[in-house]
């Protein structure tokens, strides 16, 4: 009988864009593989369905603090789980993780797979709102985090000390997966274009992403006189409390010093069209994305000296960091690799080898399956 999967994700578009791959993958080696999601963050499930795999929708919410509502989603996934009965479960982003872990328990599902992808502002924003939050939420972690039979995915070795040192969880059961992977193959056009030096910026549009921080560096340099281009693509994320506001973008887009492009499909055209790729975030990254896709598209990187930023480049290397909330810096830097494009090349050409090294779909995906396979093992020799 084919061992069965759940895998439980607040918006589907994120396990679309990070973790597609792992999901079709499980499918081919025989998984019976079920895919439960909250909201679906501008995507369909049409992608999935081709492949054989059901989708199911649940009431989760990213943003909403409804007690009500919040209780309602736990039991929805509870009673899912009862139903469904799988031998694993797969939880991705944090309310899928918090409610997916206390139902795991509840309904004691074999095997719990946790993946960490950044633990977002809550835990990097020192204010009395989030110390207050961590008070209230500490029992919830605790209990997500401690299943008998379970391992915590994270992508950089600062979030396994943040949640080790807050005691929820046992670092015995971590495993270091540093980011979700990229098609190395997608990415073949290597060489600057002969056109105006461009910057890219590709990520959503938050505050503690830095977004601010690469319109100000713009203006810098523009100031100063400076022929760059600078691109923005991405879109608001109205479910998160640090989005820009409609009003703050179509400011950005009337001064005209950053070219905003809205969210990109094609991000390996996009960063071929560009000579660095920026993202001077200061968000609770896990790896980003948009900075091991330009490692793969042979681009240098600017980014900020910032869990999960730092950890996707080898400084002085394959890219630049800078301190986080430094726009002035951010714009210095920018400057001096445009002023040195033999490094800024060498750079490039170091990053693609990091991305061939270390961030391939295929290893990533492997590793989660080996994952799948040790804790399959341990639930057996329990039995």
């Amino acid at each position: 009988m084919k061992k069965k999967i759940i895998i439980l994700v607040n918006e589907l578009s994120f396990l679309i864009s990070h973790r597609l791959e792992i999901v079709t993958t499980a499918k081919k080696k025989g998984y019976n593989v079920k895919v439960i999601y909250g909201e679906l963050g501008g995507v369909n499930s049409d992608v999935l369905s081709r492949e054989g795999i059901d989708c199911i929708q649940l009431p989760l919410k990213r943003g909403s603090f409804n007690p009500l509502r919040e209780l309602w989603s736990l039991y929805s996934i509870i009673k899912t789980f009862n139903r469904i009965k799988p031998n694993i479960v797969h939880l991705i982003t944090t309310k899928s993780i918090l409610y997916g872990g206390i139902a795991a328990r509840i309904v004691k599902i074999p095997c719990v797979v946790t993946a960490i992808a950044g633990l977002g502002s809550f835990f990097h924003k020192r204010n009395i709102r989030n110390f207050f939050f961590q008070k209230l939420l500490f029992p919830i972690f605790y209990l997500a985090f401690n299943h008998p039979n379970q391992c915590v995915i994270v992508q950089n070795l600062e979030d396994k000390k943040i949640l080790v040192d807050w005691g929820v969880l046992n670092e015995k059961k971590v495993f270091l997966i540093k980011g979700s992977g990229v098609n190395l193959v997608e990415f073949k056009n290597f060489e600057e274009q002969k056109n105006v030096f461009t910057v890219c910026y590709a990520s959503r549009l938050l505050r503690d992403k830095g977004v601010l921080d690469f319109v100000s560096a713009a203006k810098i340099l523009k100031k100063r006189g400076l022929k760059i281009k600078f691109l923005l693509a991405g879109s608001l994320d109205s479910s998160n409390s640090t989005s820009l506001t409609e009003l703050e973008l179509q400011n950005i887009i009337k001064e005209k010093v950053v070219e905003v492009l809205g969210f990109q499909h094609d991000i390996p055209s996009l960063y071929s069209r560009s000579n660095i790729v920026c993202l001077p975030s200061y968000f609770g990254e896990g790896i980003p994305k948009a900075l091991i896709q330009a490692a793969a598209a042979c681009r240098a990187v600017v980014t900020t000296d910032h869990p999960g930023c730092r950890d996707a480049i080898i400084p002085n290397k394959t890219g630049l960091l800078v301190p986080i909330k430094s726009p002035r810096i951010l714009a210095d830097k920018i400057k001096w690799l445009m002023d040195n494009p033999k490094a800024r090349v060498a750079m490039g050409k170091a990053g693609r080898l990091l991305a061939e090294s270390e961030f391939p779909v295929e290893k990533i995906v492997k590793r989660h399956l080996n994952i799948y396979q040790n804790l399959l093992e341990k639930s057996y020799q329990k039995n």
